[in-house]
């Protein structure tokens, strides 16, 4: 197993510790806004107005942030964007009751989110050799799977020993530990790109880089799909633990997956590896349409998430190598806005679907958003052969 071997590296360990720590916020948001305003006695439209406002201006700004990181470096981005995000969830906390206060919390809780993923990621051909560049981008998918499980369970501890606008305090906290931790190492202080892009385009002039970023929109569109499906299923067939115990079973398929992924080395080039995990999501997306009995349902989620984090560590070496020079935490951040993107859309339609014609053509959603992938995946082949491990 290489990753003792990652793990043991200078700042490795701290750096991947700090952003899981920093990370945990954004993990938590999406259930501690709610439950905040709810606990305010605040009705439901404006409590999905407030938690619209702050994922569709963390998508937003997650690029804006990027490119200031590309051009002044990780350490004052990374302060700075802290205490704006710890500002925008202190803000709610203390006026959960003032509308106006409350949307301009979350739209500047979400916009400064810092850029802990993407630096991080910026920072890992630095961190390791070249040869366990790419086990070491499984390990930070690994991480962010423990983020999203993370999250939540903190806000249940967090909810079950205090208010729900204490989790917002909390949340602030979070961030600027996870940040200082990050922000004072020395490989953030250090890093700094090989050349400033001057093109207002970015990344984006990369146009293999732009197919790759729909393709992870297409992968989004199904993770979302399968977070509104499974509360149904739930609901309908009295699965024991509910949809967290679904999403759990999802989320360990996926965590197994990459660990096992990423402690081999592969020959296969990146595009045609990266086509294949998703042929492999595809497939389980596609059983998950047949809606099987809960003694088998378990099963089949633990099996199609094996292959979902594999499949973005195989992005992220991907991202890594289509960037141009000097574009690569906004690369990166384009990922995770489009990413989430894709996710947010994903819950909408399947939302619609399940209430209008039914649970099989809800799950047909996300086989839909994978075909997606895949096909862009075959046709572009050629434009992503550039990324080729070395």
């Amino acid at each position: 197993m290489p990753y003792l071997h990652i793990l043991r590296r200078p700042s490795v360990f701290r750096l991947l510790t700090g952003s899981w720590v920093g990370r945990l916020p954004s993990a938590m948001a999406a259930l501690a806004l709610p439950l905040a305003l709810r606990d305010a006695g605040a009705p439901y439209g404006f409590v999905g107005l407030a938690a619209g406002t702050f994922a569709l201006s963390a998508a937003v700004g997650a690029p804006l942030v990027g490119r200031l990181v590309d051009r002044s470096g990780q350490t004052l981005v990374l302060l700075v964007t802290a205490l704006l995000a710890a500002a925008g969830f202190i803000a709610v906390a203390v006026a959960p009751d003032q509308r106006a206060l409350v949307i301009l919390g979350a739209a500047v809780a979400g916009a400064a989110t810092p850029p802990l993923e993407p630096c991080l990621r910026a920072m890992w051909p630095d961190l390791v050799p070249s040869d366990d560049l790419e086990s070491a981008y499984a390990l930070d998918s690994s991480a962010q799977e423990l983020v999203f499980v993370g999250g939540p369970l903190v806000v249940a501890g967090t909810v079950a020993v205090a208010s729900p606008a204490t989790v917002l305090w909390a949340q602030a906290v979070l961030g600027i530990a996870g940040v200082l931790v990050v922000a004072t190492s020395g490989p953030s202080r250090r890093w700094r790109t090989a050349a400033r892009s001057t093109d207002w385009l970015g990344p984006l002039r990369e146009r293999g880089l732009v197919l790759l970023l729909v393709c992870l929109a297409g992968v989004g569109f199904a993770i979302g799909t399968l977070n509104i499906l499974v509360v149904h299923y739930a609901e309908q067939r009295s699965f024991p633990g509910g949809a967290p115990a679904l999403l759990a079973l999802h989320a360990a398929g996926s965590l197994i997956g990459v660990l096992v992924y990423g402690a081999r080395k592969w020959q296969a080039p990146l595009p045609r590896r990266a086509l294949l995990l998703a042929l492999c999501l595809l497939a389980g997306y596609t059983l998950l349409i047949l809606l099987p009995p809960a003694l088998l349902m378990g099963p089949l989620l633990v099996l199609t998430g094996l292959f979902l984090a594999p499949l973005l560590a195989t992005t992220f070496m991907l991202v890594g190598e289509l960037a141009p020079a000097g574009t690569t935490t906004e690369a990166f951040a384009w990922l995770i806005t489009l990413f989430a993107s894709g996710t947010s859309l994903g819950s909408a339609i399947t939302g619609w679907v399940l209430q209008g014609t039914g649970e099989h053509w809800g799950a047909a959603c996300g086989a839909l958003g994978v075909s997606v992938t895949v096909l862009l995946l075959f046709t572009g082949r050629r434009r992503l052969r550039v990324a080729v491990p070395a």
